[in-house]
């Protein structure tokens, strides 16, 4: 198998990574690839590979540079080079040590941007009671918009729900990023909004089957609801950072300023790290500190 499909069979068979996250590998890893076709003269081969050196690559990221890239996507870009280079050492013994101590440009730390309590009911609200798409449509999009806010789920973890998942339970067993199961219990309205939608909805909801079907009765696709957002944001006056993602961020933040525990914020969120969650939610360090001296027994 050539380098560049073997790498990202590994990424999507081995370590389970989210469809859309392999995707973005493979964008950037395919033009990395056909610029070492020109440069090189070659085909970037395993050994061709480990014959690089730093320039080589600083070559690359100049190049994209000059193509517009930001600093954030140039840094994303070397750090999908260095994940490759890595499964090179273990897959192939091909090590490169140039290239490991390669670094970008420093990323700010981006601050996520919740829509407000208000502006969350109201989306939920509009959705589903849209006069512009079918009652069993607006119960599917006011559903799936009250898992994203009221129970902390990714787009793709609302749309990885199967038939099994009926009647809502009061605990959803979510399997997350790279595979990582956590519990998420769900409030009343939102298994009230998930109910009430499979009530309504015209296809049999099978076991085995997506939960949430598409106009067509197919697998409900994400960009729908990505435009439904955006639709929303018109019909509401919200700014463009009202995203889907920023229900999420919603989730946390209200949880939080209710007195909801960090610990328990990135349990729900399924963080592996708790400095995860304070960037996520926005907290500041001293807020950190803050927890960490009443909880602490020698604080």
């Amino acid at each position: 198998m050539d380098t560049l499909p073997a790498f990202l069979s590994h990424l999507e068979h081995e370590r389970r990574l989210a469809g859309n996250t392999v995707e973005a590998y493979g964008s950037d890893l395919a033009d990395f690839f056909n610029f070492l076709r020109v440069h090189l003269g070659e085909e970037p081969t395993p050994k061709a590979l480990g014959r690089l050196k730093a320039r080589d690559i600083r070559a690359h990221l100049a190049q994209r540079r000059r193509d517009g890239l930001s600093d954030a996507s140039i840094a994303r870009l070397l750090s999908s080079i260095k994940a490759l280079y890595r499964w090179l050492g273990r897959a192939h013994e091909i090590e490169n040590a140039e290239i490991a101590y390669l670094q970008g440009p420093r990323r700010k730390a981006r601050l996520p941007r919740p829509v407000s309590i208000e502006a969350a009911k109201d989306m939920i609200f509009e959705a589903e009671t849209d006069p512009d798409s079918d009652a069993w449509i607006g119960a599917r999009d006011a559903a799936v918009l009250s898992l994203l806010y009221g129970g902390g789920l990714r787009i793709s973890e609302a749309l990885n729900l199967t038939g099994a998942d009926l009647p809502a339970p009061e605990r959803l067993r979510i399997s997350g990023k790279g595979g990582k199961v956590r519990i998420v219990p769900l409030i009343p309205a939102v298994r009230q909004a998930i109910d009430t939608y499979a009530a309504v909805c015209p296809y049999a909801l099978t076991k085995s089957g997506p939960l949430f079907r598409g106009a067509k009765g197919g697998a409900l696709n994400p960009r729908l609801i990505q435009g439904l957002v955006q639709k929303l944001r018109g019909v509401l006056g919200l700014p463009d950072t009202a995203t889907p993602h920023a229900l999420r961020h919603a989730f946390a933040t209200h949880l939080l300023a209710a007195g909801a525990d960090l610990r328990a914020i990135q349990t729900l969120l399924g963080h592996a790290s708790l400095s995860t969650t304070q960037v996520y939610t926005g907290v500041d360090a001293s807020r950190l500190r803050e927890v960490h001296a009443a909880a602490h027994p020698r604080a």
